[in-house]
């Protein structure tokens, strides 16, 4: 085996004796590229490496047992892509009648739920409102953390860490909207 490696270089990607036995070391195959275009079934021009009627990449030749159901599953929905394609380019844009949204009319109660009108009824800066919301939020993430099984006590333990964080949260979005509101003239006196 000594006398095999000294008349060889040895590269970095090699091992150093290349001559083994074909029993010994399987022989690499060399995947052979399609002939025919997968979208438009034209077939390839010789050494392409594009379709030159579609433009499509020419994929490597897939032998039919090693088709798998990821392939055929790409394959259906490429199918159903270009039928969609197909009807929608067939729709005339141009004739479509769309509904006048300007008539539409909104509940009256929908008002009091605008940005400005709570922030004038609370009496809050917007910051502070922002803050406020924020703060509600996490109080409300705390309790939907609250909402997942635990299995063991390490599990459990790692729930209510997630909610004291949540609530830690919470606590540091109220004290912020507290620091941000604007004093009223009425407070100062």
């Amino acid at each position: 085996m000594a006398e095999a490696a000294q008349g060889t270089q040895q590269e970095f990607w090699r091992p150093p004796s290349p001559t083994l036995g074909p029993e010994v070391m399987p022989a690499e195959s060399v995947p052979a590229m399609a002939e025919v275009c997968p979208r438009c079934n034209t077939e390839f021009l010789l050494a392409a490496r594009f379709c030159h009627t579609c433009g499509v990449r020419r994929p490597v030749a897939v032998k039919a047992q090693e088709r798998t159901d990821a392939t055929v599953v790409a394959q259906v929905w490429e199918g159903f892509t270009k039928q969609v394609s197909d009807i929608w380019s067939r729709v005339p844009l141009d004739k479509l009648k769309f509904p006048d949204f300007g008539k539409l009319r909104t509940p009256a109660w929908l008002h009091y739920l605008h940005f400005h009108e709570i922030r004038t009824r609370i009496g809050l800066s917007t910051a502070s409102l922002i803050a406020f919301v924020l703060g509600l939020v996490c109080v409300a993430g705390a309790l939907l953390v609250g909402l997942l099984t635990a299995k063991t006590l390490v599990d459990w333990q790692a729930i209510q860490m997630y909610r004291i964080e949540w609530l830690l949260a919470a606590t540091a979005a109220f004290v912020a909207g507290i620091l941000l509101k604007k004093n009223s003239r009425d407070e100062q006196d």
